[in-house]
């Protein structure tokens, strides 16, 4: 039988050659087809995120805002109540007046962190840092916090501040988070006290409020900072809460350079902590902040 000349041979291998050629380009155009089909999905799913969170947060900030007015009558309504603008009340009246205000503070702190909230993920939250000093902030929450130390077997304690120097942040805003830890603190130690302090090391300041109350297990370390989460204890089942002021204290903190933590065991109390740059860099550029003076 005569065998193939060379020249056959190599026609036969061109004409392979390009056949595999022309399937390979046939798959890889299916293949860009399919890549374009799916980033036009993820693009139409970011999409449709984009705007429920930008519904989302409207609506908690027009739910917030339109809850201000009536939670403010009741507050003013309990307060009128108490000071006996209308005359005296009885032993059971003056505690029922006391739940209903207690109640409308918790409900208006609530409505403060949703609007926190929905302000913080719509983009909307100012950063206005500039210098202060440690001990005029320690000043100013001991104050805050002194006429609802009623509670003659706890003690709220804030260490002197050694060797921490001036802060350029958002003291209203680390102000907030360190409110939100020593309200908690306070709400879940029975008896004890919570100790706020503040060290530096290497330009990085760290504020801890540690208790010595029910503390928290470690299962739920990783979620107390989430939005709505909440510690079951009995404790916790019978002192309501919104689960939002950690969640709102991890984002602020977030946006002032810094994070924040935990460490608990329960039965051993807490110790929550904010660790923030010394200096904001400014928002814009990462340009340094001005020279204090």
């Amino acid at each position: 039988m005569e065998q193939p000349s060379s020249t056959q041979e190599f026609q036969a291998a061109l004409q392979a050659s390009r056949q595999e050629a022309q399937s390979l380009r046939a798959e890889l155009e299916e293949t860009n087809r399919g890549v374009l089909a799916l980033y036009a999905e993820l693009d139409s799913q970011a999409e449709q995120l984009r705007e429920a969170t930008e519904l989302k947060s409207r609506f908690l900030a027009y739910m917030s805002h339109e809850f201000r007015t009536p939670i403010n009558s009741i507050r003013s309504i309990a307060r009128l109540l108490k000071d006996r603008v209308d005359g005296p009340l009885t032993e059971e009246q003056d505690r029922q007046v006391a739940f209903i205000q207690s109640t409308a503070t918790e409900f208006a702190e609530m409505v403060d962190d949703l609007l926190d909230l929905a302000k913080v993920e719509a983009g909307r939250v100012e950063i206005s840092p500039a210098w202060f000093e440690m001990v005029d902030l320690f000043s100013a929450l001991r104050g805050m916090f002194k006429p609802v130390l009623t509670n003659g077997e706890l003690n709220l304690v804030f260490e002197e501040p050694q060797g921490v120097p001036k802060l350029y942040t958002d003291d209203r805003k680390v102000s907030q988070i360190l409110r939100n830890f020593i309200s908690n603190a306070l709400k879940f130690t029975p008896r004890g006290e919570v100790r706020v302090g503040a060290r530096c090391d290497d330009g990085v300041v760290t504020f801890s409020v540690a208790d010595t109350g029910i503390g928290i297990a470690p299962e739920f370390h990783a979620t107390i900072f989430e939005d709505f989460a909440q510690v079951q204890s009995p404790l916790q089942k019978r002192l309501r809460g919104t689960g939002l002021g950690l969640a709102l204290s991890k984002k602020l903190a977030s946006l002032l350079g810094g994070s924040v933590g935990v460490q608990s065991e329960p039965g051993k109390g807490s110790t929550f902590a904010l660790t923030i740059p010394v200096r904001l860099a400014s928002m814009e550029g990462g340009a340094q902040p001005p020279t204090d003076g």
